[in-house]
């Protein structure tokens, strides 16, 4: 099973918090492109890390020809075509970068979009960027779409302050390009709220297909009532798991295993064993909101 993203770093500040290094990352098999990015660093606004870290908001990159990414000569030869950048802050502080890196064949069909509202245009969001691999029509009508808060993927997301996923898009009358989806193979959706502070809205979609899905497994946690244990909220896996069944009696304190530990801390974190369950590379992303956790995303790649 391929999936769509090829590559997925984390980036943190150093110890003077001046500069970003890579903290961890999930590479597959290429290893030369691990090397190089084990070996950089990156300055306040300099390179993809840099860059994002700078605006506070994603960004992404489908030509790194005379862009602001400063590693095209590895990633071409890796087959790397894209790459999008997603900074995690707490207040105005940052707490990670996550990249994810993207090839572009025939073979990978999906997307990852970045939306946000228009400041003439408060309750609406639309496509600012994003990545569709072979996918022009699909494209060519997301960036001409404009979503109402509460409507669509983007429109819950942004109303829940929430994680969320939909599957069946093609027969789904909530997800609004569902019949563009369906002819593009898109099965799968994940929301992800990024930021929502002054009446500017950022957030993430990622969109699967059946033979390269985002992730293998894609998992919502969020904080019980209490706030002193993460439950399971949500979830999709390729293999058609019941995952609320599987995790109806799992619960994580905060601290406790490696999710527990992205909630204490707030950073990114990539868990080569995240569950005995599981025995793949999964990132662990925190969803920060006004400086507290709303939610951990799992990534199982």
């Amino acid at each position: 099973m391929k999936t769509f993203i090829k590559v997925t770093e984390i980036w943190v500040p150093t110890k003077e918090r001046t500069q970003l290094e890579l903290a961890a990352g999930i590479y597959g098999t290429l290893k030369e492109f691990k090397t190089v990015s084990e070996q950089t660093r990156f300055d306040y606004n300099q390179g993809l890390p840099g860059t994002a870290w700078a605006v506070a908001h994603p960004v992404a990159i489908t030509e790194f020809t005379h862009s602001c990414f400063k590693r095209t000569e590895a990633a071409k030869k890796a087959g790397l075509t894209c790459a999008i950048a997603l900074p995690v802050f707490s207040g105005e502080f940052l707490m990670a970068v996550i990249v994810f890196l993207c090839g572009d064949d025939e073979d990978h069909a999906g997307a990852i979009e970045v939306w946000a509202n228009d400041a003439d245009r408060g309750n609406e969001l639309g496509v600012i960027d994003g990545y569709y691999g072979t996918l022009d029509y699909f494209e060519f009508v997301s960036r001409k779409t404009k979503i109402m808060k509460g409507f669509g993927l983007p429109g819950r997301v942004w109303e829940k302050g929430l994680p969320v996923i939909m599957a069946d898009l093609g027969e789904s009358e909530s997800f609004i390009r569902g019949r563009d989806a369906k002819n593009a193979g898109i099965t799968t959706a994940l929301g992800i709220p990024l930021s929502d502070s002054a009446g500017q809205v950022y957030l993430m979609t990622f969109l699967s297909a059946k033979a390269t899905p985002i992730a293998r497994q894609i998992e919502i946690w969020l904080p019980d009532d209490n706030r002193e244990r993460l439950v399971f909220k949500d979830g999709f896996s390729e293999k058609a798991t019941d995952l609320a069944a599987v995790y109806a009696a799992k619960t994580f304190a905060k601290g406790e295993g490696a999710i527990g530990r992205v909630w204490l801390t707030g950073i990114p974190a990539i868990a080569d064993n995240y569950l005995v369950e599981q025995s793949i590379a999964t990132l662990l992303m925190p969803v920060i909101n006004q400086g507290k956790l709303t939610a951990v995303v799992a990534f199982c790649i």
